[in-house]
């Protein structure tokens, strides 16, 4: 199976969640957080940097719950600006 290249707009939408999810994680470690999720740190790191800009909904949801986000509000934050 080939991957199709990610548009420039998806990828600005996966450094917007990893900005979201880092700003919402605040002092606590990303360790904690991770281990919170069921996922491991270096996944979170890789949201978090945009390095994993299409992350699996399942680990998304995980992380919002962990942090204390409602999907919906994560996915309007995350949504593309309409032009």
């Amino acid at each position: 199976m080939v991957r199709t290249p990610l548009t420039p707009e998806e990828r600005e939408r996966g450094e917007r969640l990893g900005r979201l999810l880092r700003a919402a994680r605040g002092d606590r470690s990303m360790t904690v957080v991770a281990a919170e999720a069921g996922v491991s740190a270096e996944t979170l790191r890789k949201i978090e940097t945009g390095r994993a800009p299409t992350p699996a909904f399942f680990t998304v949801a995980a992380l919002a719950r962990a942090l204390g986000l409602s999907m919906d509000e994560l996915a309007g934050l995350c949504a593309l600006a309409p032009v």
